[in-house]
């Protein structure tokens, strides 16, 4: 199949271009006190329309930033999304992870060092909203990592951050 934007970039992934602003809140957990901060996000076609790169940024109140950068590309074949994602919190990920559509959100579950991550990305009525949960591992046995969260079975998904934008 010819590579063109048509068939292969940012086609699936227009409803997100832009520049987005609005707020992240952040649940209590081990990361912090409940908090909402200010956020923005940017999603742009690169490599001639084949991908899209996300970067984002919030402050923290005390001055402290975050900043995470991802790149999209399209799995023709499987007709879902490779997701490559890294930010100056986490460990780097060996690999992109496969997103999939659900009812017309993007999802990606991607397992890390503390268990799994589920992200769900969805624009709606001129809101984009990314909701991040947190799987965590249940060990068995100290040192098991085939226990309960190796496969993506441990403690349910909790909400970790939910952000919510509106295009600048």
């Amino acid at each position: 199949m010819e590579r063109t934007p048509s068939n292969r970039g940012p086609g699936a992934l227009a409803g997100f271009l832009g520049h987005w602003r609005g707020s992240t809140r952040f649940a209590a957990g081990a990361w912090g006190p409940e908090r909402t901060v200010d956020a923005e996000v940017t999603y742009r076609p690169v490599a001639g329309g084949f991908a899209v790169v996300q970067s984002y940024r919030h402050v923290e109140p005390d001055g402290t930033h975050f900043e995470g950068h991802g790149i999209f590309t399209l799995d023709t074949d499987h007709h879902n999304v490779f997701w490559y994602y890294v930010d100056n919190a986490s460990p780097v990920p060996d690999a992109p992870a496969r997103c999939t559509w659900h009812e017309g959100a993007l999802r990606v579950e991607r397992r890390g060092s503390a268990g799994w991550t589920r992200h769900t990305l969805s624009v709606s009525g001129g809101v984009l909203t990314h909701v991040t949960e947190l799987r965590t591992r249940v060990n068995t046995t100290a040192g098991d990592e085939s226990g309960g969260g190796a496969n993506g079975n441990g403690s349910a998904y909790a909400p970790f951050m939910t952000s919510t934008f509106q295009r600048s």
